[in-house]
């Protein structure tokens, strides 16, 4: 990968994902839609600010979020190509050697996806304040925030649980996801007053 998935066009970045290629894959794609949704949730956090206490740190935090979230769509295609590299190296190794260094290379591909769940729950905890508090004219945008990061918490929870499972590595990664995606749906609940 030579260059960010986040200095491409928007129609470039899409033709990728529908490449033959494995990335950008599951992966890069719920990191840019964590970071869409920061972006949302920053947008209606300067919005609000006038009305809502703690405006200001939503939106502090949301671009913090919104950074962290689009530096992991690269983080996420370098892991996973680690992975496939670590199959093509392996082909003719020990089978104990082979079912290690697969088993570490999968640990950390796991991480990245773990790390886009936690920052996406994050971010619907944020988006669903502002769905039902933020200003008037911003909400849907704020709701808009909620569903896209609760639906990219769960799509990278998925992720953690192939990984851990192909590698037989740590549950503790795959109970943390799951964390994760509770805090997203719970978040979700706490807003369904304000979707239709």
């Amino acid at each position: 990968m030579a260059t960010s998935y986040l200095d491409h066009r928007l129609g470039h970045f899409v033709d990728l994902v529908a490449a033959r290629e494995a990335a950008p894959g599951g992966g890069p794609v719920a990191a840019v839609t964590v970071s869409l949704a920061a972006g949302l949730v920053a947008m209606a956090a300067r919005y609000s600010v006038d009305e809502l206490a703690g405006a200001e740190q939503m939106l502090d935090d949301a671009e913090r979020l919104r950074g962290r979230a689009a530096g992991l769509a690269d983080t996420d295609a370098r892991a996973y190509q680690a992975v496939l590299a670590g199959f093509a190296s392996t082909r003719d190794s020990d089978p104990d050697d082979r079912s290690e260094q697969l088993r570490v290379a999968l640990e950390g591909a796991a991480q990245v996806p773990l790390e886009i769940a936690e920052t996406g729950a994050e971010t619907a905890q944020l988006a669903a304040l502002l769905a039902v508090e933020g200003n008037r004219s911003v909400r849907g945008d704020a709701a808009t925030a909620l569903l896209l990061a609760e639906a990219a918490v769960r799509s990278a929870a998925h992720l953690v649980t192939v990984d851990v499972a192909e590698g037989g590595c740590d549950q503790e990664l795959v109970r943390r996801a799951r964390a994760s995606v509770d805090v997203a749906r719970n978040a979700l609940r706490g807003a369904e007053s304000t979707l239709s």
